[in-house]
């Protein structure tokens, strides 16, 4: 997706996946889990997310890379 700020206000899983770079099936297991903000429609069986709920959640989660020296440490492992 080009920019969140093109987004509709209520995405699906699909387009969750797509934002966050993850599969379509571990949107939907994160969401059963509560790790992720979704909702169900009364009698639906599909997830609804709010996209601003999404980027909130993105900004209080920031991806971290990793170091050179963690492949040091996984090769000590094995």
């Amino acid at each position: 997706m080009a920019d969140w700020r093109d987004l509709p206000p209520i995405l699906d899983a699909a387009q969750v996946a797509d934002l966050l770079g993850m599969n379509v099936q571990m949107v939907r297991r994160y969401a059963r889990e509560g790790r992720l903000p979704a909702y169900k429609i009364p009698g639906g069986r599909t997830f609804r997310f709010i996209t601003s709920e999404i980027i909130e959640f993105l900004k209080a989660h920031p991806a971290v890379a990793s170091e050179a020296s963690d492949e040091s440490e996984v090769a000590e492992d094995l």
